[in-house]
């Protein structure tokens, strides 16, 4: 029997990666959404909570695009206008676990190279 290692994230525990820095990135995705909805919700009363999780979180996964656009550079954003629809799945519907484990989440930056002997 093989073992594995597996990660958890400590906001979404239903959620393993297999991947360290994956969990850690997953974590602080979902805090930069959490206050993110705060702000939110405090900015626009009117916005029920599912919304403005949602808008968080989509904000937090996009959250590249966005500095750009704040940094003088708008037309940033015409990249999600021209990408597909991405739906915003809730903390509360994440994988479960089984299926986790079954299918591990790739990392989406390039591990680092070994460094050479001198």
């Amino acid at each position: 029997m093989a073992v594995e290692v597996v990660y958890r994230s400590s906001r979404d525990l239903e959620r393993l990666f297999m991947d360290k820095a994956e969990a850690d990135r997953h974590d602080k995705m979902l805090e930069l959404a959490e206050l993110l909805a705060d702000v939110l919700q405090k900015a626009v009363p009117s916005l029920t909570e599912q919304q403005v999780e949602e808008v968080g979180i989509y904000m937090a996964k996009n959250r590249d695009v966005f500095a750009k656009a704040f940094k003088s550079q708008p037309d940033a954003l015409s990249e999600l206008l021209t990408a597909p629809a991405q739906v915003v799945e809730s903390v509360k519907e994440a994988i479960p676990v089984e299926e986790a484990i079954a299918e591990p989440v790739a990392p989406t930056k390039p591990a680092k190279a070994a460094k050479t002997p001198k």
